[in-house]
């Protein structure tokens, strides 16, 4: 996990599992560019630079097309080059989807999908023009963030859910898209008690804490680092040292008439769906 010349961008950055990522990947030795809302990173980077790492702060919207392009920027012109990207921030707007409103849906899937979009896209475009000048792969990795409520189709989080399952699909097209020039993109399912999740796992146990960001923010630091290169397009569950790596989906059955299909529905269990309930048990 050696960093060192390294330039990351970790978005989300001033709490929860983003803070936690921006220090472990500052003390793997990069340089951190932090993205957050106003005053949010401040202490981050306070952190950081306690650490004696080097860092700067980014503030925007990352559903914002100025915000990626100043990410970008920022880190170009201040450590002068772009390595790795961690795609973190997000919001939550919960509902039932028969009670959603147009802006419940509409500010989720932006702050998550299009976030996730417009600095991978604005990243991608930089590193392909590197690999064309140099004749050759550039370093390049994305780390994404997705959900569990998107393997399960969390019945509350119709929005939310939504977004993640795009942001899956968003990885493995950067993946398969991306990799001739250097680009590594996976993307992780993240547990952890951070101030968005508390309304699920409540406080934290005295003592050691599964859920601890810091735990999450370690395999993404392997991710980002040299020991990630031969891991691209994977979807992987993380949680207190724990990594399930997801299988794609696959083919069931294929039905060559409507009444097999409607035979083999018959006596099928109606909670067997598409929702992948396994991950209930890791």
């Amino acid at each position: 996990m050696d960093l060192a010349g390294k330039v990351a961008v970790v978005t989300g950055a001033g709490a929860g599992l983003g803070r936690a990522e921006a220090l472990e990947l500052a003390r793997a030795g990069a340089s951190i560019v932090l993205n957050d809302l106003p005053g949010a990173a401040d202490a981050a980077a306070a952190e950081i630079e306690q650490l004696g790492g080097k860092c700067v702060v980014v503030e925007g919207d990352v559903g914002e097309r100025a915000t990626a392009d100043a990410l970008v920027t920022a880190a170009m012109e201040q450590f002068g080059g772009l390595h790795v990207v961690v795609n973190n921030a997000g919001v939550l707007r919960d509902r039932m989807l028969f009670n959603m409103t147009d802006d419940e849906w509409d500010l989720v899937v932006r702050v998550h999908l299009r976030g996730h979009f417009l600095l991978s896209r604005n990243a991608v475009a930089l590193w392909k023009q590197q690999s064309k000048a140099a004749g050759a792969p550039v370093y390049g990795r994305i780390v994404n963030t997705a959900s569990e409520a998107f393997l399960l189709g969390s019945e509350g989080q119709a929005n939310y859910a939504a977004a993640k399952a795009g942001i899956a699909a968003l990885t493995v097209a950067t993946a398969r898209g991306t990799s001739r020039y250097g680009v590594r993109a996976n993307a992780i399912c993240p547990r952890a008690r951070t101030r968005m999740t508390a309304h699920v796992f409540g406080d934290a146990p005295a003592g050691d804490d599964s859920l601890d960001p810091s735990h999450v923010a370690r395999f993404v630091a392997h991710l980002a680092g040299p020991s990630g290169e031969r891991i691209n397009g994977q979807v992987f569950v993380v949680h207190g040292g724990m990594v399930a790596l997801m299988a794609p989906p696959t083919v069931e059955r294929k039905f060559d008439a409507l009444a097999d299909l409607d035979g083999h529905f018959a006596d099928r269990d109606p909670q067997r769906t598409f929702a992948c309930t396994e991950t209930m048990a890791l």
